[in-house]
């Protein structure tokens, strides 16, 4: 599938928007698919990237007719953006959608990595997915410390939901956050593409966590959003630092568009949802649409072709989310105590004891009986006596298999 070549099918009717076409019928929460749903919440995150993306664009722009062009593909970005979140309904409590946030970054990072042909990238995914993973665990032992409902419910037996690399080990001085960047002139389509999607996908969890972070209850919740949220900061500056600084704003309007269609066409191809589908399959039409015109000012004020930023102009294996338990499993077992030594990541051990990683992550931390993720784990131990999992069996980190006491040394 090469979306160059298809013709613009989006007429007028279809690319332009009514408040009927934005009041979608939100889905099931009990009977919704978990991969429905965090297909749902990516494509807020990419919407809303593209949104911004838009903004920051006209900031920079000092051509009103073009101008005029980025608004025009914004409003109906947007309107995308209002169509995909609404899919949320209103008696989904903050924490049930948190779960589908955790266990998209764990489920899409794994696929990712898988098919990353950058060894570098690919490490950069690997390293991160173990903090959400983490995060999925922390979460989930909230909402059963909190709603008493178990995470498993929701995540329907397709991720295993224990302890990864601790939280309380992923506060690193910022220095240790920068990546090196990336080279779309030199890199595969895979690499530009899991980067501009990880980088939308992160982004939109921080800003979902430090939004309705202070809405939770004073105590253990609201101190544990407000702990992930700086984690995730870490994580977009992580993943944006993979996207190429050299390329023009139209070179990266083309490419954002070309990754919308990518994603919009995988999910149309693997939905199984039929309400869902339909609106995918709208999406779609309407991002070629965009991609089209993207391609034409990108010609038009640049003299650039299309081609020249995707060669081939064909999508990559289709991006398809599934369970990747023994892919999580493997990765935890070789990569547990790793952390990052500027654009490196190193076992935590081999660091010189004066590195600025201890003296940052003390500082931070302070009395780890103190830090929100370990007490909520804590006071989940409290309860029933070991904290709450679900696995299909023991973790393949020794140190992690206790389930009376919270590791609070790994990692750190």
């Amino acid at each position: 599938m090469n979306p160059f070549e298809l013709e613009r099918r989006a007429d007028k009717d279809t690319l332009l928007f009514t408040w009927k076409d934005l009041a979608v019928k939100p889905y099931n929460k009990a009977e919704v698919d978990p991969y429905t749903k965090c297909r749902i919440i990516l494509m807020n995150g990419i919407e809303v990237e593209a949104v911004m993306f838009g903004h920051n664009f006209n900031r920079n722009c000092p051509d009103n007719d073009l101008r005029r062009e980025i608004a025009l593909t914004r409003a109906l970005e947007q309107s995308q953006q209002k169509r995909v979140n609404w899919l949320s309904p209103s008696d989904e409590t903050p924490l049930e959608l948190t779960i589908g946030y955790e266990q998209l970054a764990v489920d899409l990072t794994a696929w990712l990595a898988i098919h990353e042909p950058d060894s570098y990238a690919k490490s950069c995914m690997d390293f991160a997915l173990l903090e959400d993973f983490d995060h999925l665990y922390r979460y989930s032992n909230l909402m059963k410390l909190n709603e008493n409902i178990p995470a498993e419910s929701l995540v329907m037996a397709t991720i295993e939901i224990t302890p990864g690399r601790p939280t309380i080990s992923h506060h690193r001085h910022p220095f240790d956050a920068v990546r090196k960047p990336g080279d779309v002139k030199k890199h595969d389509i895979r690499t530009t593409l899991g980067a501009l999607i990880l980088t939308a996908g992160e982004q939109q969890t921080m800003n979902f966590y430090m939004n309705i972070g202070n809405q939770m209850e004073e105590g253990p919740g609201r101190d544990l959003y407000q702990e992930i949220a700086m984690v995730e900061e870490d994580h977009v500056t992580h993943y944006g630092d993979l996207l190429d600084p050299k390329g023009t704003w139209l070179e990266n309007m083309l490419l954002r568009e070309y990754m919308e269609t990518y994603v919009y066409y995988s999910f149309l191809e693997t939905e199984t949802d039929p309400a869902v589908k339909k609106i995918w399959e709208r999406h779609f039409d309407q991002e070629v649409a965009h991609l089209h015109k993207a391609a034409d000012l990108l010609k038009s004020y640049e003299g650039t072709e299309w081609s020249q930023m995707i060669p081939d102009g064909k999508y990559p294996d289709l991006l398809d989310l599934h369970p990747q338990k023994d892919y999580v499993r493997s990765i935890l077992a070789e990569q547990v105590e790793l952390t990052a030594q500027e654009e490196k990541f190193v076992d935590v051990n081999e660091l010189p004891d004066d590195y600025r990683f201890f003296a940052w992550n003390k500082h931070v931390n302070g009395n780890a009986e103190d830090v929100p993720s370990h007490v909520v784990i804590q006071k989940m131990q409290g309860v029933d006596g070991r904290d709450y999992r679900f696995e299909d069996k023991e973790s393949p980190v020794p140190e992690l298999r206790d389930r009376s006491e919270d590791n609070t040394e790994l990692g750190r």
